[in-house]
């Protein structure tokens, strides 16, 4: 039986979805703190662990942060408010499995459960599921799609134009708006293409370690470095070393990559020999790197070295043309995943996704998509699959989207009896029925006014 830590503080919440995952042949425990949560995993360690984002003494970020550098091999899944998506995005480059918004729809997360577990993926059966017919740039890899936008066929060129150089690169761009895809398409067009290519999340990287993530140390060099540590930078020997949020670098890095940029040099730390190393660089940043140059938070000199030639993505408000290509793309390969027979959108869901400004771009419009998919199952979709939050920015009236069978009403009716439950055993006394639900009596009265109990 599979081991699953939840970290949550809404213990209604919490307690709702323990025993739904119960009730599907899982083992949870239960934790309401992000150091709470850390020391359960380090005591009893789980296969899976889901973590609220918001938490009383920290963030769910925190835990993945910590889990990722740890234990790399443990799945993560963030639970986000749908306001938080661009924090959702985020953690998916920071190495969470995958994210879900509240309300939670139960068979979304049991799916998401179950694939997080898995070891070996089911491959999906050919011949079986729809093609849709869609453009692509490399019809046997999806990880990398052009679009038919102009703004997109202008990146490919600049693509095809500076990949074969050794410039190095500024990749710009909001969040989720594929910029890692477009560093690693570089890399594959450029005379490196059979060399690595090392992708590494500055914004993850700990001030006090990024030194030894990025160049190595020797055994003894700092307390805790018990053995030799071969860093990214020669990891990418021969390739490509792709930095992203590169804003996040402290001063001291930043000197130490301008060196390895001019000399082609690193020096692990407490070695006194440099290493000759041969690497493109190409560095990725959604802040404005000339705004932190002024405000002395970033080396001219460094931003020069690394603003050889630059790149923007496009945000996916920005090239709306390019909306059916994407959903299209997402749409089979969500078919493939989930086993599922959808074969397109319904005219009023692809007026929808047109207004949308998508704030957590492809990413988004991914997670979307398979949502809807799995809801969905064959024919169209409809609006009743889509997220309430993506109806209301338009306007739309929603009503009765959600079945008997969605948390969000499954948690209201189990929050309504427990609390009435409660109420009966303590005679009404309401608080000391607050004390029994961990509640003050402030949250208790808005609750008891809210199921007409008061």
């Amino acid at each position: 039986m599979a081991k699953i830590l939840l970290i949550e503080d809404d213990l209604t919440y919490s307690k709702i979805i323990k025993n739904f995952l119960e009730k599907n042949g899982y083992e949870l425990s239960c934790s309401t703190k992000v150091a709470e949560g850390l020391q359960a995993f380090e005591k009893n360690k789980a296969d899976l662990i889901i973590t609220d984002y918001r938490l009383p003494d920290g963030t769910g970020m925190e835990v993945l942060d910590q889990v990722m550098r740890l234990y790399p091999k443990t799945p993560v899944i963030l639970i986000t408010n749908y306001s938080d998506i661009r924090t959702a995005v985020k953690s998916m480059k920071m190495g969470a499995f995958e994210y879900i918004t509240k309300p939670i729809n139960p068979d979304e997360l049991l799916l998401t459960v179950a694939q997080a577990l898995k070891k070996e993926p089911k491959k999906p059966t050919p011949d079986v599921l729809p093609k849709p017919d869609i453009h692509r740039a490399d019809s046997l890899d999806l990880s990398y799609q052009i679009g038919s936008s102009s703004g997109a066929l202008q990146i490919e060129k600049h693509i095809e134009l500076v990949a074969p150089t050794d410039l190095s690169i500024i990749v710009l761009g909001e969040s989720g708006t594929g910029k890692e895809y477009i560093s690693k398409r570089i890399h594959q067009k450029s005379k490196r293409a059979s060399g690595p290519f090392v992708a590494v999340d500055c914004g993850a990287l700990s001030r006090e370690l990024a030194g030894s993530e990025l160049f190595g140390h020797v055994k003894g060099a700092f307390t805790g470095a018990v053995d030799h540590k071969t860093g990214h930078f020669e990891n990418a020997n021969g390739g490509t070393i792709f930095l992203d949020e590169i804003g996040n670098l402290s001063y001291e890095i930043q000197i130490k990559l301008l060196r390895a940029i001019q000399e082609r040099q690193i020096r692990k730390i407490g070695d006194n020999k440099d290493i000759t190393v041969d690497v493109r660089i190409i560095v990725a940043t959604n802040e404005d790197l000339q705004d932190l140059v002024k405000a002395g938070q970033f080396r001219e000199d460094l931003f020069h070295r690394l603003n050889e030639f630059s790149i923007t993505a496009q945000p996916l408000r920005e090239r709306k043309e390019d909306l059916p290509f994407f959903a299209g793309l997402f749409l089979e390969k969500s078919n493939e995943s989930l086993e599922r027979n959808v074969s397109g959108f319904s005219p009023e869901v692809e007026e929808i996704f047109r207004e949308y400004h998508w704030p957590g771009n492809l990413r988004e419009l991914k997670n979307i998509v398979r949502r809807a998919v799995l809801l969905t199952g064959e024919g169209l979709v409809q609006k009743e699959a889509i997220p309430s939050e993506l109806l209301e920015n338009e306007g739309y009236v929603r009503k009765d989207i959600y079945s008997a069978t969605d948390l969000k009403s499954s948690f209201e009716e189990q929050e309504k009896s427990l609390i009435l439950k409660t109420l009966e055993e303590m005679k009404f006394n309401k608080s000391k029925t607050a004390k029994m639900l961990h509640m003050d009596r402030k949250t208790l009265y808005n609750k008891l006014e809210k199921y007409g109990l008061d």
